[in-house]
């Protein structure tokens, strides 16, 4: 028989923002309870974190245990345009002295099994393998939820608050109808893993590369270093260009866009892969809000950003400390109005859109930071900062007035939207339904050699 006796908040999702929010706020003295409907370790994409994650783990007592880890160490983001020229490394240092300026690489199965465990550590009940079959709602207000267990019983679990981290399933978002795409962000990603791959000397040894692919791709590599001489490969480009019209064999495409990329094909011509070919079709997309009456959204539940700058982890991270410092105060007002809960809609959206303006300029065909940097010398600090995930520094957003000179800014996301409270409406099946599926591809290769 499980406990379900009344909780204070109800966590759907063990993902990094799930587990993050239940640790901080069973350390701070919430009861809590947390649902996975997965077993950890399970694969994951998104290795790269920014270093503004630190505070975040400093607050939730994670440090120790990731500075004790075998994840690479990340001081640097770097780029190449299609030609090969590479830029300097961009050294968070640069913009940052303290020993947050160093983050880490990470193997996302084995970092995401430490969050969930770590909130079982600070006084979480986790339930891993249990499905929520749906939200319990009192006319507009949530109040619990119905999980199923793997032995196939279902129960009912009651709290004021339902936090859903339900990743890009987004359960409330979709069910609702909230869910808003960004017109032009939508992409596909073929990556997998390398074994003996190139490893810069020093400092550069851990840093993220972001390898631009030919012009016409609108597309880029990934290369991020892990452990154990593991390295992530992957590309990202129009969907159009990268998969239509070029048949099932993705080892083929993947290793054709390989041999494009000098700066991406010269780093691993001494390396083996290890891994299948993974494929994800990625939108980016928001909520039209991050709250309702007794529930938040936090998390890829809550929207996603195109990964060129690896925010996902950090945006997710600062959801929940956001969420969770929201759910402390409702409790100390009696009030989980949505309008309560979500307070900090407006801070979170201007922190995401520093982001996504970044992403968009990215995408300018033929802008390069370093064109921009040799004309606003002085805006390498703010470049710096906005790579490091400061999206909510105070002044950061000053670089879009300069950068107009060499890329489109979009206008904001949620200007699409008009600022009214969002009825409670189950969405309709015309609706698009958004959700990144991770395909896999074994080919022949790896067949052959027994893996």
């Amino acid at each position: 028989m499980h406990n379900n006796s009344n909780y204070d908040v109800i966590v759907i999702g063990g993902g990094p923002a799930g587990s993050t929010i239940a640790s901080i706020l069973a350390r701070e003295g919430r009861k809590v309870v947390l649902f996975e409907k997965e077993r950890f370790p399970r694969h994951h994409i998104g290795e790269s974190l920014m270093t503004d994650t630190y505070f975040t783990f400093q607050r939730m007592g994670l440090l120790e245990k990731l500075k004790a880890s075998p994840f690479v160490r990340k001081y640097s983001v770097q780029f190449a345009n299609p030609a090969g020229k590479e830029s300097r490394p961009f050294y968070f240092f640069e913009a940052n002295h303290h020993e947050c300026a160093v983050t880490w690489q990470v193997t996302r199965a084995q970092f995401d099994l430490m969050l969930i465990e770590h909130a079982e550590d600070q006084g979480a009940k986790v339930y891993q393998e249990t499905q929520i079959k749906r939200v319990l709602f009192d006319d507009q207000r949530a109040y619990g939820v119905e999980a199923r267990f793997k032995d196939g019983s279902l129960q009912e679990f009651r709290a004021p608050v339902v936090v859903d981290a339900t990743g890009q399933t987004a359960m409330l978002s979709n069910k609702l109808g909230w869910r808003v795409r960004d017109p032009k962000l939508k992409k596909a990603v073929l990556y997998s893993y390398f074994k003996g791959a190139h490893r810069e000397p020093d400092l550069n040894g851990g840093a993220t590369l972001v390898l631009r692919t030919p012009l016409g791709s609108n597309g880029w590599f990934w290369y991020i270093p892990l452990e154990n001489d593991i390295t992530s490969l992957g590309v990202v480009a129009d969907p159009e260009y990268l998969v239509q019209g070029r048949g099932q064999d993705l080892a083929k495409i993947f290793h054709e866009e390989i041999e494009k990329v000098e700066s991406c094909r010269r780093r691993v011509a001494g390396g083996t892969r290890v891994d299948k070919i993974y494929s994800i079709l990625d939108y980016s997309y928001r909520s039209k809000s991050c709250a309702g009456d007794g529930f938040i959204l936090i998390g890829d539940a809550y929207g996603f950003l195109d990964p060129i700058y690896s925010s996902g982890v950090l945006l997710a991270l600062k959801m929940a400390e956001l969420a969770a410092d929201s759910i402390h105060e409702a409790f100390r007002t009696n009030d989980f109005s949505g309008a309560a809960l979500g307070h900090y809609q407006s801070k979170l959206d201007n922190g995401i859109e520093s982001m996504r303006k970044l992403v968009y300029a990215f995408y300018n065909e033929g802008f390069s930071f370093s064109q921009f940097l040799q004309k606003y010398p002085e805006q390498r600090v703010n470049i710096i900062s906005l790579l490091m995930g400061d999206v909510f520094k105070a002044g950061v957003d000053n670089i879009y007035g300069p950068m107009a000179d060499f890329a489109v800014i979009p206008p904001p996301l949620y200007e699409q939207l008009d600022g009214s409270p969002v009825p409670l409406q189950e969405s309709t099946p015309d609706q698009e339904v958004l959700s990144a599926k991770y395909q896999e591809y074994d080919d022949a290769v790896l067949q052959e050699a027994g893996e």
